[in-house]
């Protein structure tokens, strides 16, 4: 499948494994430590507006279906079922540290709690979980004290600067320094895409100011904003300290790309939901 790409490069690595294709940042695999991967529509045995690879279990789609597209993950990433461990995504910048009492939550067993955006963790083969169809998600590998952060960033999030508030938590709990850390800003609707209203521009603007602020907001003929959340993220990372070369921005676009990956925006809300997954290997 052809995909339209942001730029001249190709930052986001395309991977098979069977029918199923995967994304992977190459700056991320390079650590060394970890496995991860952001999930396609491609390769899953879902139907309809949730074809074929959707991993929500509350849109509507097929229990058995939906357990077949995650054994096909845990496949890729040599993990079980067991090692799954859900967040409980509603824009907060909540960030949880997750340990092998969390093994399955979301996905075998409940899950105890809620309001969740970001799983943080240091204990290997665990596999922190996050959902998209649009937002952004932020990968972290702090590479000298093996520990690992995944959050979900929606325009809520980035305002509120989720990137630095999962640097915060993994610095308290593990003790990470974020010039340690490499970090990916993963696929999600890119700055030209992303139209937002005149509400939204203005907590951007009180919270972003200067040369960050052009980069990210541009006033559109009908008074409405177009937002980019990829260079918000950037910037939040940047200034909370991760050194700008260790962080990857994605160049694929979930609403240009409707076909590939689920959009919210593109498909009206007709759709399922992608993954972003990221776990220590064991030492």
């Amino acid at each position: 499948m052809e995909i339209k790409r942001v730029g001249g490069g190709e930052v986001v690595r395309r991977n098979w494994f069977g029918e199923v294709e995967y994304l992977t940042f190459p700056g991320i695999e390079e650590t060394g430590i970890v496995r991860h991967l952001f999930s396609t529509r491609v390769g899953g045995v879902s139907e309809g507006m949730f074809a074929s690879m959707n991993l929500s279990y509350t849109r509507g789609d097929e229990k058995d279906a939906v357990d077949e597209n995650f054994a096909r993950v845990a496949r890729i990433l040599g993990r079980r079922a067991e090692d799954f461990v859900f967040s409980d995504q509603t824009h907060t910048t909540n960030v949880r540290r997750v340990t092998a009492k969390d093994r399955g939550k979301g996905l075998v067993r409940e899950k105890d709690y809620a309001d969740v955006d970001g799983l943080i963790t240091d204990e290997p083969g665990i596999v922190l979980s996050t959902f998209y169809a649009d937002c952004v998600p932020l990968f972290f590998v702090d590479t000298v004290h093996k520990a690992i952060g995944l959050s979900h960033s929606g325009w809520k999030g980035t305002v509120n600067r989720m990137g630095g508030r999962t640097l915060e938590e993994m610095r308290r709990e593990f003790g990470t320094e974020s010039k340690d850390v490499t970090a990916a800003i993963g696929p999600s609707i890119c700055g030209k895409c992303y139209e937002v209203d005149g509400d939204v521009a203005e907590q951007f603007a009180a919270a972003f100011e200067g040369e960050s602020l052009t980069d990210i907001l541009a006033k559109k003929e009908n008074g409405k904003y177009l937002l980019d959340l990829w260079k918000a993220n950037f910037y939040v990372l940047a200034q909370a300290g991760v050194p700008k070369q260790k962080i990857s921005v994605t160049d694929i676009c979930t609403c240009c790309n409707s076909d590939y990956l689920f959009s919210h925006r593109a498909s009206k809300g007709k759709r399922g939901n992608l993954g972003a997954f990221l776990s220590l290997c064991p030492t």
